[in-house]
C-alpha cells in the first residue's frame, strides 16, 4: 500500500481523498498522485515495450487517461495504483501492436512478404468478404469492428466511446469474431 502524503502540510492524505480532490479539478492532489505512481506506471510500461522514450510516452498518456476518466476510476484497497497499472500494460500493449503495424506499412507490401499472385488475388477476395460482412453490420458493431478488431483500441477504451460496459464490448466482439469467421469459412467452401 501506499504512504499516505499532505497538502499544504494538513493530515495525511490517501489516494482516494487525493483522486476525490482531483476529480474536482484540484491540480495539486492530482500532482501528488502523479508525484506517488509516476515511477512504477513507468515500469510497467518498460517492461512491456522496452524502450525508454516509449515507455515515457506511454506513462504520460496513462497519465492523461486518468485525468480524462479520473471521476470513473475505481479504487482497490484505498490506492489508485492497480488501475494504473492495468492501464498502463494495456497503453504499452496497444502501443507495440501499432509500433508493429507502422512498421509492416513502411516496408511496403514487395518488402513484407514473398507472397505469390495467388495469395494477392485469395487476400483480396478474403478482404472483400469481410468488407461485404462489415458493410451487413448494425452501425453500433461497425464502430466496435472499427476500435477493436481493424483498430487498436482495448475494449475499455470502446465501451467508454460508446457508453457501454466492458462485457457488453466484450461479447459483442465476441459474436462478430464468430460471425467473420463462419462467413469466411463459407466463401472458402464455395470457391
Amino acid at each position: 500500500m501506499t504512504s499516505p502524503t499532505t497538502l499544504d502540510d494538513g493530515p495525511a492524505i490517501g489516494d482516494r481523498e487525493l483522486l476525490a480532490r482531483a476529480a474536482t479539478g484540484d491540480r495539486g492532489a492530482f500532482g501528488q498522485l502523479y508525484d506517488r505512481h509516476v515511477r512504477p506506471v513507468y515500469w510497467q510500461a518498460y517492461t512491456v515495450v522496452r524502450d525508454e522514450r516509449e515507455a515515457e510516452d506511454i506513462t504520460q498518456d496513462v497519465f492523461i487517461t486518468t485525468w480524462n476518466k479520473i471521476r470513473t476510476i475505481t479504487i482497490v484497497d484505498e490506492s489508485i495504483l492497480p488501475w494504473l497499472l492495468v492501464t498502463a500494460r494495456y497503453t504499452a500493449l496497444n502501443a507495440g501492436r501499432s509500433r508493429r503495424r507502422r512498421s509492416t506499412d513502411e516496408l511496403g507490401p514487395e518488402v513484407a512478404t514473398n507472397r505469390t499472385v495467388e495469395d494477392e488475388v485469395e487476400s483480396g477476395l478474403v478482404r472483400a468478404e469481410i468488407d461485404k460482412a462489415t458493410a451487413a453490420l448494425s452501425p453500433t458493431d461497425r464502430r466496435l469492428y472499427d476500435l477493436c478488431v481493424a483498430g487498436d483500441h482495448t475494449y475499455e477504451v470502446a465501451a467508454h466511446e460508446l457508453g457501454v460496459t466492458h462485457a457488453v464490448v466484450r461479447n459483442r466482439i465476441s459474436r462478430l469474431r464468430r460471425r467473420l469467421r463462419a462467413d469466411l469459412r463459407s466463401m472458402r467452401e464455395t470457391s
